[in-house]
């Protein structure tokens, strides 16, 4: 066992509630405002006419690599406060970026960007996606519960709630396919998730005016924000190969605070991995394995969704040569949206997942 696993005193069972997380939603935001203040009216009226705006340049004319100060300062003061960087992030896109327009809990989004429905499409999956991981969440608790009490026929249940829940959402981000047009996530969506960090297009970054005067880089929007599959990974004991590892880590620091103190502490706790290959935990070590296969099972086809949506689709655009949609620079291309190579990367972490399984 590690030493910094011995070391610590525990304050488990954990609490969901101290990490400002969800019993009902997980890392969602529960009722996101739709409105601010009317002191934010003006960031209120940019962003409900965001889509037309970009759509007719009357955003983009504003802005030539140089955020304006008038827009640089509050925004980077306010992500201060809320301990984000100065960037659109999982968070602002996913989590807090929904709301139920009607009695039935059919949702839709608050804030929009070009995209039309397929952007609709992609955020509000991604919306179903976290709430499929609620389940998930608690049995993260529920296994640690079990491993300090220590309780194997509660550890097999918690086990088997945290495969279901990881099943769920495998299924659930099928519906990309429903609502999501390939040429459209790639010619349009996919810029608006770009980032100045690890971007061919933009390769010295963007000038806060008012908070630097040399350019500052920051990575887009990316799935490896979203603290689901972290915490997962954490628990089973998964460790990544050092390139995938520090681009992982790095994204920690574009979630919530919170979420990522949540996915250190169940780092700190006791030890799945150690606890189901101590003698006696035969049953608790093959339900391990199967979460495992699952997570991996998830991880495969998330590499299929890729591939789909940012390998195929600008070769289909190019082999037609006649798309009327402008797309990304060619540079982004193979890149994921949070600066990465996409297709190594994701291959990468699949494999070091399939690795941590245990005989």
């Amino acid at each position: 066992m590690e030493p910094e696993r011995q070391n610590l005193k525990t304050t488990l069972p954990l609490c969901l509630g101290r990490y400002h997380i969800s019993e009902e939603y997980g890392f969602l935001l529960p009722n996101p405002l739709k409105e601010l203040p009317d002191y934010y009216q003006p960031w209120m009226e940019i962003a409900t006419k965001l889509p037309h705006l970009i759509e007719s340049h009357q955003l983009r004319a504003r802005v030539n690599r140089v955020l304006p100060r008038n827009l640089a300062i509050p925004l980077v003061e306010v992500s201060r406060t809320l301990g984000f960087p100065p960037i659109l992030v999982h968070a602002d896109l996913v989590l807090t970026n929904w709301t139920k327009k009607d009695p039935e809990g059919n949702l839709e989004t608050i804030v929009s960007l070009p995209g039309g429905e397929s952007l609709r499409g992609f955020v509000l999956v991604t919306v179903l996606v976290e709430k499929a991981a609620v389940p998930g969440i608690k049995a993260l608790t529920q296994v640690i519960s079990a491993i300090q009490q220590p309780d194997d026929d509660a550890l097999l249940e918690a086990l088997q709630r945290l495969r279901l829940s990881i099943q769920d959402i495998t299924r659930t981000l099928g519906q990309m396919h429903d609502y999501v047009d390939p040429d459209i996530f790639y010619a349009v969506i996919r810029i608006f998730l770009s980032g100045w960090k690890d971007n061919p297009a933009m390769p010295v970054g963007l000038v806060y005016e008012g908070v630097s005067a040399e350019p500052l880089g920051y990575s887009g929007g990316s799935a490896a924000q979203s603290s689901v599959l972290h915490a997962f990974d954490e628990l089973l004991g998964v460790r990544h190969s050092k390139e995938s590892a520090d681009f992982l880590c790095r994204m920690r620091d574009y979630m919530p605070p919170s979420h990522k103190a949540f996915i250190e502490e169940i780092h700190a706790a006791p030890s799945l991995r150690d606890y189901v290959l101590s003698p006696g935990h035969a049953r608790c070590l093959e339900a391990y394995n199967l979460c495992l296969e699952a997570l991996v099972e998830l991880r495969s086809y998330h590499i299929t969704m890729v591939t789909k949506y940012l390998i195929t689709a600008p070769a289909k655009a190019r082999s037609k040569g006649t798309s009327h949609l402008p797309g990304p620079p060619r540079a982004l291309e193979n890149r994921g949206t949070g600066g990465s190579a996409v297709l190594s990367f994701l291959k990468s972490v699949r494999d070091q997942t399939q690795e941590a399984r245990l005989c």
